[in-house]
């Protein structure tokens, strides 16, 4: 069952909206220091570490279900000609109860970007130990691998994935692609297995990892679940609390929002906090004019799948593999392409029973997105638009990605283990063809980042500083994948969990 249905009748040093990769991080390592009473609020249903369903603990069950998803889609009809399921967790644990669990940390060259926005403390020698200090992995190189952190990282063996998905790594090597053997060492341009906060098929959310049973008997930290955030509670420009959806109030020193690259914009929004035009058109009254949600960035990708021969259709476990590389637009030391392996397909619609997907992405899009209000209401959906190949170099780049996989797709082993390409299918043969199969279908990897983005103090499209504190008040931060002030060229939930770990100290 769900810990915590009530919300405490007292005052709190820190409160915590949204528990997911960054909120349960946060809620561990504040309420260390037994003086300090934490209160952490999640929207969603709070597990036990022990309790969690199978929908959100089977690593195989990616995207989670209706009970424990958000339901937002995008409008990105006007320039794709349709939108985009925008998944996003609401669990004790976030997103990182319904993702596929891959756990590749960001490359020194994202931080670089970060820091040349003259951020400081967040260049590639200062978060390397931390991204070390939070994992636990039995494998690879001492120089690169943390052993006893509270999230488990296990590097997937080629004995553990499937035939075909073996089949994928081994015809990509033939392709002219080098071997990995850990995207968390020292080299990453190439295909490997994936690693995964995976143990036993469980997939272990930041709900399971960070708040143990020991750390939810602490005394001084609350967790209620079930508990929407409207917005923040101010004295002037002092951050005072949060106002429940359902008009509850929460009185705290100290308020931190990590309710994501979607929620944390809108309650800032709400509260006040944001881009002054959009404000005063939904009559809610500017406290501070800010560019919130004006820096939306997401992976887009493509689903080149294949159905395969009956003799190699197991599709367990569903996640395998991937390939990390540049495309012919990368920068130095950029790697901006995915080809990532799974099974994440519904097995009934391959004609043979069982397919894979080789999913394309561009890692490192310049198509800026937007975050905003449809309305005053808490419960109304934002308006999320991804803005899909705005730039055309995004587009340019899929194409190099789709194509790759598709020559992939044609050379053995993975060639004698196809039955067919279903998507996007035999008769899409030249770029015009499959340049339009691609803005046809193209979906989020669910890695949505900078809505809220940090900055220097001399940038002036950040909203907050380095330790996530917003501009122009005191007392609230916000902490989660939104402050990214780009996104990186990795599933971004290590690195939103890293982030974390760095703010927690800061936050005294």
């Amino acid at each position: 069952m769900p810990t915590h249905t009530a919300i405490p009748a007292k005052a709190f040093d820190v409160v915590i909206a949204g528990g997911g990769s960054a909120g349960a991080v946060l809620a561990r390592r504040l309420s260390e220091n037994p003086n300090r009473t934490v209160l952490l609020l999640e929207a969603g249903p709070a597990y036990a570490p022990d309790a969690y369903p199978d929908v959100i603990a089977n690593a195989n069950r990616v995207g989670g279900d209706a009970m424990h998803d958000w339901g937002y889609r995008t409008q990105d009809h006007l320039g794709l000609g349709h939108d985009v399921r925008a998944i996003r967790g609401k669990v004790l644990g976030g997103s990182s109860g319904v993702n596929a669990a891959v756990a590749m940390r960001a490359r020194a060259s994202d931080f670089a970007r970060w820091s040349a926005r003259g951020l400081d403390g967040w260049s590639w020698d200062e978060v390397f130990p931390i991204f070390k200090a939070l994992e636990n992995t039995p494998t690879g190189d001492d120089a690169w691998r943390g052993r006893s952190g509270p999230l488990p990282i296990r590097q997937r063996s080629m004995e553990e994935i499937t035939p075909s998905m073996r089949a994928f790594v081994l015809a990509s090597e033939a392709a002219g692609l080098s071997r990995i053997t850990d995207f968390n060492g020292a080299e990453q341009d190439g295909v490997s297995p994936y690693p995964l906060n995976v143990v036993d098929g469980r997939r272990i959310n930041t709900g399971m990892a960070y708040l143990t049973e020991e750390v939810r008997a602490r005394t001084n930290l609350a967790i209620v679940g079930g508990a929407e955030v409207d917005a923040v509670l101010f004295d002037g420009r002092r951050a005072r609390g949060l106002r429940l959806a359902g008009g509850e109030m929460v009185e705290a020193g100290r308020v931190i929002l990590s309710a994501g690259a979607f929620g944390s914009p809108a309650i800032l929004m709400r509260s006040g906090i944001g881009p002054a035009a959009h404000l005063r058109d939904l009559d809610i009254p500017v406290l501070q004019d800010a560019p919130v949600g004006e820096r939306l960035k997401e992976h887009p990708f493509y689903y080149n799948v294949y159905a395969l021969k009956r003799e190699a259709r197991s599709m367990d476990p569903v996640a395998g593999a991937i390939i990390w590389t540049r495309s012919s637009e990368a920068a130095a030391d950029e790697l901006d392409l995915h080809v990532s392996g799974t099974h994440i397909f519904d097995p009934a619609q391959s004609p043979t029973g069982g397919a894979i997907v080789l999913a394309c992405s561009v890692t490192l899009p310049k198509s800026v997105g937007s975050v905003r209000l449809a309305s005053r209401d808490p419960r109304a959906m934002p308006l999320i638009r991804y803005n899909f190949f705005e730039d055309p170099s995004d587009l340019r780049r899929m194409m190099e990605a789709v194509r790759l996989s598709r020559r992939i797709g044609r050379t053995a082993p993975f060639g004698d283990v196809v039955e067919a390409e279903m998507f996007p299918g035999p008769d899409v043969r030249d770029d015009d063809a499959l340049r339009r199969a691609v803005v046809l279908a193209v979906d989020g990897y669910a890695h949505p980042t900078s809505s809220v983005p940090m900055g220097g103090p001399d940038d002036p499209r950040a909203v907050v500083d380095g330790s996530g504190a917003v501009r122009g008040v005191v007392g609230l931060n916000v902490v989660d994948a939104s402050i990214m002030p780009d996104i990186v060229s990795a599933p971004t939930n290590v690195t939103t969990i890293m982030v974390a770990e760095a703010i927690s100290p800061r936050l005294v």
